[in-house]
């Protein structure tokens, strides 16, 4: 355990946390992860910790919450709990293959090998390091150690576990695959967690993962996947944000997709302090697809914002981007979307929409949609919306004899719908539509309040 404590900058500090316990970071951890830490906290300190100076970050100050004091696992915690006995799956009729992890470390009492499909692989990142490097050497940071952003470089200076997915050529996973990220702590925590899943050429599989705070106090959660979609795949992965007011989430995702595969992903936040989701998805070969979906809730001083870059990198790819939010009290989002079509990827078709309803005079909503496009025969479009629930349609329903709060919910609800519709697996979207309605309702707000007493 080692505690983040005030010095003279949030950067500094941060640093100066990896100094003193560059020993135990490296301790138990592979080489693969131990040869990225020195050049990434480098990296990091050249940065720091974003202001609105910076261009990425202009709508989101994560100062604030790196103020705070935090605690961090540096080494695995042991002990045994009954984590089916703490948490109640939100999705009691998915039927998935379920494995927990914990602070960011995968749980040690997960035993999903058993009914997995021969050669897949589903384990902790640290262990499978160790003992089958082989299986993640040339997938392992070849994605995110491109990126400038100062978060993704602290995560791989401070990251031991997280979870790993393989799935080897030609083979289907007919059952979804759940990951529960749980953050629960005494005390004031700062969880660090990577990801890698390799889907080999042929391969089919839905993937749900959900986030949520178990205990009061405040979290800062620093989460980095990498996803690479092989030639002719099919993967899904489907992402459920439910965290407390005090939580602070980022959440940086980067696929690669071969020839011919096909991507499905979707975020839903359905609560959290602040959120900050950055999502980049590379066309490194031809004839693929990707529809990226996004939807959240905001109210009281909450805020939730989504960054994306979608790189067509290669010729006659789709891309179809659609982000929604609704907002109210005091809350606020943003949504930065950047679609950039490189001079050889020519019949790109792109598509990127974001819309919001402001259901307070005082929400606000930031969005900046971009084209960059350097091939002349391309098919690709953006837009964006903001604005209130449409009174016409409002009228429409109260003239119907619908009261005016079940008349908005109708309306809200068919808003988020079109989201909502895009998921590809039936149990979840109709559990995403029930925790939806709740949400609307103002139940899921009330849970965590009594949560944070």
């Amino acid at each position: 355990m080692s505690l983040i404590s005030e010095k003279t900058t949030q950067t500094d500090q941060l640093v100066s946390l990896f100094e003193q316990n560059r020993e135990t970071l490296n301790q138990g951890s592979s080489p693969l992860l131990n040869r990225m830490r020195e050049v990434s906290v480098k990296r990091f300190a050249q940065t720091g910790i974003p202001d609105f100076k910076n261009e990425d970050y202009k709508y989101t100050n994560l100062k604030p919450a790196f103020e705070k004091i935090y605690r961090q696992e540096l080494v695995r915690e042991s002990g045994l709990i009954n984590l089916n006995e703490v948490y109640k799956s939100n999705i009691p009729e998915l039927n998935a293959h379920l494995v927990f992890l914990v602070n960011g470390w995968f749980y040690s009492g997960n035993k999903p090998g058993a009914e997995l499909p021969k050669g897949v692989v589903l384990g902790s990142l640290e262990q499978i390091a160790n003992e089958h490097p082989e299986l993640i050497q040339n997938y392992l940071n070849r994605q995110a150690g491109l990126s400038n952003d100062p978060f993704v470089a602290l995560n791989t200076a401070f990251a031991k576990d997280g979870f790993f997915l393989f799935i080897p050529k030609g083979v289907a996973v007919e059952k979804p695959i759940q990951i529960i990220n749980l953050l629960s702590s005494d005390e004031n925590l700062m969880a660090t967690q990577r990801n890698l899943i390799i889907a080999e050429a042929g391969t089919r599989a839905k993937i749900v993962i959900c986030d949520q705070t178990l205990t009061p106090g405040a979290f800062l959660f620093n989460s980095v996947s990498e996803v690479y979609l092989g030639e002719d795949s099919v993967i899904d992965v489907y992402s459920v944000q439910n965290f407390h007011n005090q939580s602070t989430s980022i959440n940086s995702a980067f696929y690669k997709q071969e020839h011919n595969s096909s991507l499905v992903t979707g975020t839903v936040s359905l609560h959290g302090g602040l959120i900050r989701n950055n999502l980049k998805v590379t066309f490194s070969g031809d004839h693929s697809e990707a529809n990226i979906n996004g939807i959240s809730f905001t109210d009281k001083k909450q805020h939730v914002d989504n960054n994306t870059l979608i790189e067509h990198a290669s010729p006659n790819c789709l891309s179809n981007q659609i982000y929604k939010n609704i907002l109210d009290d005091e809350s606020t989002g943003a949504f930065a979307g950047r679609i950039h079509v490189a001079r050889d990827a020519q019949q790109t078709n792109a598509f990127q929409r974001n819309n919001n309803v402001l259901l307070s005079d005082k929400a606000k909503m930031q969005t900046k949609p971009q084209l960059i496009i350097d091939a002349d025969d391309v098919k690709c479009s953006h837009g964006a919306t903001v604005g209130q629930i449409d009174e016409e349609a409002l009228f429409f329903l109260r003239a119907r004899g619908i009261g005016e709060k079940e008349a908005r919910m109708m309306l809200m609800n068919a808003f988020a719908h079109e989201v909502i519709l895009k998921i590809n697996l039936e149990p979840l979207r109709d559990r995403i539509d029930e925790l939806i309605e709740k949400r609307l309702n103002g139940e899921i707000g009330h849970f965590h309040e009594q949560l944070e007493l």
